[in-house]
C-alpha cells in the first residue's frame, strides 16, 4: 500500500518539478523520448510482480539498491564513466526497461536509479537529475495502473483504497509534495557537483539503514 501510494503521489510531482528542470534547461528531451516506452513497459511489468511478491522481499530490494546507490554517489567518480555518452539506440533498451521495473516495485520515480545509471553513463549530475525528474511520469502512470488493477486481501485494505492505492494518503501527500518540487529543483541547482551527489548519497543511506533494519532486524 505505502509503495503503491507513494507511486501515485509521483503523477503530480514529476510533473511540478520536471517543469521546474526544464525552465533551467536541465532536462534531456531527446534521450526522454527514446526511453519513454522502456521505462513504460518496465514500471507496468515491476508493480504486477511487486502486487504479487511478500512485503518483505520488497523492502528487501529497497534497502539493498538504495545502499549500492548511495555509495556510488559517496564515492569521487566524476571523471570515470561506462561510455563517453548516454546510449540512446534501441539495444540499449534494457537500461531505462530495468530502471522502470525496479522504481516501480520500490515506490520511486527512478531518480534513484536513474541519477547514477546516467552520471555512470557521462551525463552531468543537474541534466541527470532534471531528466530523471521526467523519467518519474513514464514510470509511475503504468506503475499507478498495475498497483490499481491489483486484488489484494480485503483484510489488508484501509478504507478509501483502489486497489494498492489508498486514496486519501494519495489526497493528503500530492498537494504537498507537487507544491514543494520546485524548491527541490531551485536547491538542487544551487549546489556544486559534488554537493548534489553527496547529499543525494547521504538521504538514500538513510533510507536503505531504514529499510534493511525493517526487513532483517525486526
Amino acid at each position: 500500500l505505502a509503495v503503491a501510494t507513494s507511486l501515485a503521489t509521483i503523477v503530480p510531482t514529476s510533473i511540478s518539478s520536471a517543469r521546474a528542470h526544464h525552465s533551467r534547461g536541465a532536462v534531456d528531451l531527446e534521450l526522454a523520448r527514446r526511453w519513454a516506452l522502456p521505462l513504460l513497459i518496465g514500471a507496468f511489468a515491476g508493480s504486477l510482480l511487486a502486487s504479487a511478491v511478500d512485503t518483505r522481499v520488497l523492502t528487501a530490494v529497497f534497502g539493498g539498491v538504495a545502499l549500492l546507490v548511495a555509495l556510488k554517489m559517496f564515492l569521487p567518480l566524476e571523471g570515470r564513466h561506462l561510455s563517453d555518452a548516454v546510449p540512446r539506440h534501441w539495444s540499449a533498451a534494457a537500461i531505462p526497461s530495468a530502471i522502470g521495473g525496479v522504481s516501480a516495485m520500490m515506490g520511486i520515480g527512478g531518480g534513484t536509479l536513474s541519477v547514477p545509471v546516467l552520471t555512470l553513463l557521462n551525463e552531468q549530475i543537474h541534466r541527470a537529475v532534471g531528466t530523471a525528474a521526467l523519467f518519474g511520469l513514464f514510470i509511475s502512470v503504468p506503475g499507478v495502473l498495475g498497483y490499481l488493477l491489483a486484488s489484494p486481501p480485503p483484510a489488508l485494505v484501509p478504507p478509501g483504497t483502489i486497489g494498492y492505492v489508498n486514496l486519501i494518503g494519495l489526497a493528503v501527500i500530492a498537494p504537498a509534495s507537487a507544491l514543494a518540487a520546485p524548491w527541490g529543483a531551485r536547491l538542487a541547482h544551487s549546489l556544486s557537483k559534488r554537493q548534489l551527489s553527496i547529499a543525494f548519497g547521504a538521504f538514500l543511506a538513510l533510507v536503505a539503514a531504514r529499510m534493511l533494519y525493517r526487513t532483517f532486524g525486526g
